[in-house]
């Protein structure tokens, strides 16, 4: 059809075709993984078509936002779950930029502490009010108390797989 989306046929979608060579587990997976693929590639290009920007840098900036008093790199790494390596090229990027600035850490001359300037911090807020506008636009056909619901079932989800990760994955 002309003026309509074509989106790739997902694991998920190719599952529903033969619903019975597959357990609800793997199918919720499945599932979980599609909307999750879905929605990030839609962020992912909203940030780069409306402000040249990277979902990585997006979130660096997000966990400084929190910090007023800037975080290490090494604390950074943790929070955004990736390499010390991954890390520095976000921010070398980003103090190029003029958003954020790096300094010695005052508690250990071996560590760096990075902040974001004034201007990096107006520059995250507009895009984290664009953000907010664009995940409400992708859940509204939920409704409150279904947005509780899924909440509640989710949390329920994660709380089973940290479970099972602990007991060594045999439960």
């Amino acid at each position: 059809m002309e003026g309509t989306l074509s989106l790739p046929l997902d694991a998920e979608t190719r599952v529903i075709e033969r619903p019975r060579d597959h357990k609800n587990e793997l199918r919720l997976w499945l599932r979980l993984f599609s909307c999750k693929t879905l929605v990030e590639s839609e962020i992912r290009r909203r940030l780069r078509e409306e402000f040249e920007m990277t979902l990585p840098r997006f979130d660096l900036m997000a966990q400084l936002d929190k910090a007023q008093a800037g975080m290490k790199l090494s604390e950074l790494s943790q929070r955004l779950m990736v390499s010390n390596g991954n890390v520095t090229g976000l921010v070398d990027r980003l103090v190029e930029q003029g958003s954020l600035e790096r300094k010695v850490a005052p508690d250990d001359g071996r560590a760096q502490l990075v902040t974001l300037t004034a201007e990096g911090r107006r520059q995250f807020r507009i895009m984290a009010a664009a953000h907010a506008e664009w995940i409400a636009a992708l859940f509204a056909d939920l409704a409150a108390d279904e947005i509780e619901t899924l909440m509640n079932l989710l949390g329920k989800a994660k709380s089973s797989a940290r479970a099972a990760i602990a007991a060594g994955g045999t439960r």
